[in-house]
């Protein structure tokens, strides 16, 4: 690991730090760097309020100020460069005079896209583009998936038993541990909205609330042939992230018309039914993420293959 990638580790350490109170913002994090120390770190905290690279700036001592024109200032999003709720951070940076910016990754929102990098070039700073980008594009991937194509990133999960059923018979079944239902409401906190289909919704009543997490409850969507999902309904109301915990039918129109980003199956290998919904077939395009044990439950994440 060189440098440069060990300050973009912790620009990336501080950004998950914004998880809850930066959206609909993307989580951002920025070290400023003098002499082979850190003397200034942030983060984006909450939507309206000072990005990551003003609460870095603010961090530094006075008696550091004097080292910034010989600073590098690492940021895991390239800077913007526009008007919003607060005033561009490139135009910042070139007013607080650092020497050079390295930057994770260019931003993919339209009123940004280069401009902010480009702005401090023409200003005589060296930025350097591209540490750790796909690290810095993976933690945003809900934003950059929310602006490129005008929709939720698309969360499709469902639990298994070992010989691959969703149920008994057609009879709801307790698949997850007590552990392993404790991350579905942890996962529940982190994204704006889940879905089921109307069978589900009529056969099991589920709650799909944050029970055992602290955090948000997601916005509930229930759909049928007479309400059907609207895409551009949930962008125009900023829902960036949709979890999809539908039957079988409700999973597959999904995965029909290749409307998902990341698909999470929980497998409780010591239990198995003699009959039952059979799970959806995974696509072929797929790539394992992550994979994890939790006593007899496995859950296995999937992302679309690059």
């Amino acid at each position: 690991m060189n440098e440069d990638e060990k300050y973009m580790y912790r620009c990336l350490q501080l950004a998950q730090n914004g998880q809850q109170n930066a959206k609909p913002n993307p989580m951002v994090g920025a070290v400023i760097v003098a002499q082979g120390r850190i003397i200034g770190e942030g983060y984006h905290v909450r939507c309206g309020q000072g990005h990551a690279e003003v609460n870095a700036f603010a961090s530094v001592s006075v008696e550091d100020e004097k080292l910034l024109g010989e600073a590098t200032m690492y940021v895991s999003l390239e800077p913007c460069s526009h008007h919003g709720k607060t005033p561009p951070c490139a135009d910042l940076i070139i007013k607080k005079g650092v020497k050079r910016v390295v930057v994770g990754c260019v931003d993919e929102f339209a009123e940004v896209q280069g401009r902010g990098i480009r702005k401090l070039r023409d200003a005589g700073i060296e930025v350097t583009v591209g540490v750790l980008e796909d690290e810095c594009k993976a933690l945003n991937r809900r934003f950059f998936t929310f602006h490129r194509l005008q929709r939720p990133y698309i969360i499709l999960k469902w639990a298994q038993t070992a010989n691959g059923f969703m149920d008994d018979h057609g009879q709801a079944l307790a698949i997850s541990s007590p552990f392993t239902q404790m991350l579905s409401h942890k996962l529940r906190a982190e994204e704006d909205a889940i879905l089921v289909g109307r069978v589900t919704e009529e056969r099991e009543h589920p709650q799909l609330t944050v029970r055992q997490w602290v955090g948000p409850n997601p916005k509930r969507l229930v759909i049928d042939h007479q309400h059907p999902l609207n895409l551009e309904s949930l962008h125009a109301h900023n829902i960036q992230s949709l979890i999809v915990e539908g039957g079988r039918k409700t999973l597959d129109a999904f995965l029909a018309q290749g409307l998902w980003d990341e698909i999470r199956v929980e497998t409780n290998l010591g239990l198995t039914v003699t009959g039952g919904t059979r799970v959806p077939h995974l696509p072929a395009n797929v790539d394992v993420v992550s994979s994890n044990s939790y006593g007899e439950n496995v859950i296995v994440v999937y992302r679309i293959r690059k």
